[in-house]
C-alpha cells in the first residue's frame, strides 16, 4: 500500500492541485477582527473553496455540512471571550449571539462500511490566521504566506489525504470502513471557540472514537500538548498616586520589574515541570504586547521604541550608552545572543542588532530602539523577545537614575503611559500544573514586581493599582495514553512515511492547540496532533512551508486513516 500511495502523491497533477488549493485558501485574509460581517464573509469564502473541492470527490455516502456555532458555548469554562470584537466605539465588544449569528464550522461526513475492526475517527484543522496578513507566494519548493502552516497547511493536508482515499476507492483498491469526519473550524487563534462548539456536540461525537488535529507540528506525532494561558497585566495610578514626597510612580517603570519577575516565575515553573512525555520541558513565558508594541499575546514582540527624557548633557548620554550595553550583556547571559544565530532561510543573523540610540540634544532626550525577532511563543528559545530585552536595558537606566538622582523619564514612543500601561502575553505549562495554579502564580509574580518597584522609589504599595486578567486563550495541558491503538496506528504510519524513526521516543508537543478541547471533554479518547510545517515559522514574518513536508503529511494522514478505520491492517 505504501508504494501505491507514494505513486499517487508523487503525480504531478496531484501535487499541482493540492498546491493550487493551498495557495487559493491562503489568499483569503481570515484574520479575526471586530468587523464580524467581513470576518463571516472571508470565512465563507474559504469554506466555499473547500466545499467545492470536497464535492468533486466520488464517495458514495458523503456530505458537506455547515454546522452553526451555538452561542451557548459561552457558558462552558473553556469558552474564550470575544476580545477581538472590541472597538473604541464598542469597548465591551459584541455578544456571542451577535458574533455567531451567521457563522459556522464546515464538516465533511464520509460513511464507510460499518465494522468492528478499527475506529471511526475525525480530522481537525482551523482556517483562521494571526496578523499581520500577507499573501501567499511560491518560490521553488517552498511556499510562503500567512497561514501557510498555521493552519491552512493542515487544511490542505486533510484535502490531500481525502483525495488519496478517493482515488484508492475509485480504483477499487480499498473500501473504506467506519466513519470519517473532517472538521474545518474557525477561531483557533483566538482561543478555540470553533472547536469547542464541535467538542460539546454529543450527537457529532457518535461519529468519532479518536481525533487527529492537524497543526504545524513538524510532521511528528504527539499524543499530548503543553498548556497555555494568556495574561493581561495592567498597572495604573491608584488613589494614592502621589506619595508624601510628591513623587508620581511610573506605570511603565513598574513594568521593568514586573516583566523580569514574571520571567523568573516562569523559570521556576519550568524547573518544576517533570513529565515523561515532556522531558525537554517546553515551558515558556512570552511577552507579546506592551502598550502599542506587539501584535498578539502569543506572538513574540520584536520591536520597542522608547524615549528617555532629561538627558541634560553629553556625559549622561555617554553613560546611557554604557548602561544599555550592560543591560544587553545581562540579557544575553541568560537568553543568548541572537545576533550570532543565523536564520537558515535567509543566512542572516536572527537579529541584526540589539538596540540603537538616536540622540536629540535639542530637547535633551534620546530615542531608544530595541530589536528582537518574532515567532510563535513555543519557539521563544530560537527567537528574541524585545519586551524582555527592554526590561533588562531599562532596569539599568532606572538604577542609574535612582542612584544619581537625575530626572530621567522613560516613555514609550508616541504613547502616553503616565496613567496606565498593559502587558499581554502567554505562559506555557505541562500537565504537571493546573491552569488555576499557573494563573495565580503569574498574577502574584506581576504584583511582586510592581510592589518591588514601589519599594525602590519609596512609594506606598497602593500608589499603583495592579489588575491581572485571563480573559483570552486559556488552554489546559493534556496527555493521553501513548500505548493506545490509535497512537500505535499513528506511530506506525509515521514510520512508514519516514517522518519518525524506530528509535524515536513518543513525546508531547511543545505548544497548545484545539486538541486539548477534545481531550478535555473526552479524557479517555485518544487525541493526536501532527501536521506539516516547522513551529518556528508559525506567526513569523516569514511563515513558510516546504512542499515535501506537506506531501509527507498527506502520506502520513492517509496511512493513518487507513489503519485507524480498519480499512487496511
Amino acid at each position: 500500500m505504501i508504494c501505491i500511495l507514494q505513486n499517487i502523491i508523487s503525480e504531478k497533477e496531484f501535487q499541482e492541485d493540492v498546491i493550487a488549493f493551498l495557495m487559493e485558501i491562503c489568499s483569503v485574509d481570515t484574520t479575526p477582527g471586530s468587523d464580524i460581517g467581513l470576518m463571516t464573509a472571508k470565512e465563507a469564502e474559504v469554506f466555499g473553496i473547500i466545499r467545492e473541492r470536497l464535492l468533486k470527490f466520488s464517495f458514495d455516502d458523503a456530505s458537506v455540512i455547515e454546522k452553526k456555532i451555538s452561542p451557548a458555548i459561552k457558558d462552558h469554562p473553556a469558552f474564550s471571550k470575544l476580545h477581538f470584537t472590541k472597538t473604541d466605539l464598542n469597548p465591551d465588544g459584541l455578544s456571542p449571539e451577535d458574533v455567531y449569528k451567521d457563522r459556522y464550522n464546515l464538516l465533511y461526513y464520509l460513511n464507510g462500511l460499518p465494522s468492528d475492526q478499527g475506529n471511526s475517527t475525525a480530522l481537525n484543522a482551523h482556517i483562521d490566521v494571526v496578523a499581520p496578513f500577507f499573501c501567499p507566494e511560491k518560490r521553488g519548493d517552498t511556499v510562503y504566506g500567512r497561514g501557510i502552516i498555521d493552519d491552512k497547511g493542515g487544511v490542505a493536508t486533510i484535502y490531500g489525504a481525502l483525495k488519496v482515499l478517493d482515488k484508492l476507492t475509485l480504483e477499487k483498491r480499498i473500501r473504506l470502513k467506519n466513519k470519517l469526519t473532517a472538521m474545518f473550524v474557525v477561531e483557533e487563534e483566538t482561543g478555540g471557540n470553533g472547536s469547542l462548539d464541535l467538542a460539546l456536540d454529543r450527537v457529532l461525537k457518535k461519529r468519532y472514537d479518536s481525533v487527529l488535529v492537524l497543526e504545524c507540528a513538524g510532521n511528528k506525532v504527539y499524543p499530548a500538548n503543553r498548556g497555555a494561558v494568556w495574561f493581561s497585566c495592567q498597572a495604573s495610578l491608584g488613589d494614592s498616586g502621589v506619595n508624601a514626597e510628591r513623587k508620581v510612580p511610573s506605570p511603565l517603570e513598574s513594568m521593568i520589574f514586573a516583566v523580569i519577575e514574571m520571567q523568573n516565575e516562569g523559570d521556576r515553573i519550568k524547573d518544576e515541570s517533570d513529565h515523561p512525555l515532556f522531558p525537554h520541558k517546553p515551558v515558556q513565558t512570552c511577552n507579546g504586547i506592551l502598550g502599542p508594541f506587539g501584535e498578539h499575546p502569543s506572538r513574540i514582540c520584536s520591536f520597542i521604541a522608547c524615549k528617555i527624557s532629561g538627558v541634560e548633557n553629553s556625559h549622561i548620554y555617554d553613560d546611557i550608552q554604557v548602561l544599555l550595553q550592560k543591560g544587553v550583556n545581562a540579557y544575553i547571559e541568560k537568553y543568548g545572543d541572537k545576533t550570532r544565530y543565523l536564520d537558515l532561510s535567509t543566512g542572516k543573523p536572527r537579529v541584526e542588532r540589539h538596540f540603537e540610540v538616536e540622540n536629540h540634544p535639542e530637547n535633551k532626550s534620546v530615542l531608544l530602539r530595541i530589536y528582537g525577532s518574532s515567532g510563535h511563543m513555543g519557539t521563544i528559545l530560537q527567537h528574541d523577545a524585545a519586551i524582555t530585552k527592554w526590561a533588562y536595558l531599562a532596569r539599568e537606566i532606572f538604577i542609574y537614575k535612582k542612584n544619581k538622582g537625575f530626572p530621567l523619564e522613560m516613555t514609550l514612543d508616541n504613547f502616553d503611559s503616565t496613567q496606565r500601561i498593559i502587558l499581554e502575553g502567554g505562559q506555557g505549562f505541562l500537565p504537571t500544573h493546573s491552569m488555576d495554579i499557573i494563573q495565580e502564580r503569574m498574577r502574584s509574580a506581576f504584583i511582586r514586581g510592581v510592589k518591588h518597584y514601589l519599594q525602590l522609589i519609596g512609594a506606598g504599595e497602593n500608589s499603583l493599582h495592579c489588575k491581572v486578567t485571563y480573559d483570552k486563550l486559556h488552554n489546559s495541558a493534556f496527555s493521553c495514553n501513548p500505548d493506545s491503538s490509535t497512537v500505535k496506528n499513528a506511530w506506525e504510519a509515521a514510520i512508514q512515511t519516514g517522518i519518525v524513526t524506530h528509535d524515536e521516543s513518543i513525546r508531547g508537543w511543545d505548544v497548545s492547540c484545539d486538541a486539548r478541547l477534545f481531550a478535555g471533554e473526552y479524557p479517555e479518547m485518544p487525541v493526536i496532533t501532527s501536521g506539516p510545517g516547522e513551529l518556528h515559522y508559525a506567526h513569523a514574518d516569514n511563515e513558510q512551508l516546504l512542499l515535501t513536508d506537506l506531501f509527507n503529511s498527506i502520506m502520513f494522514t492517509a496511512l493513518f486513516l487507513l489503519r485507524e478505520t480498519g480499512t487496511v491492517g
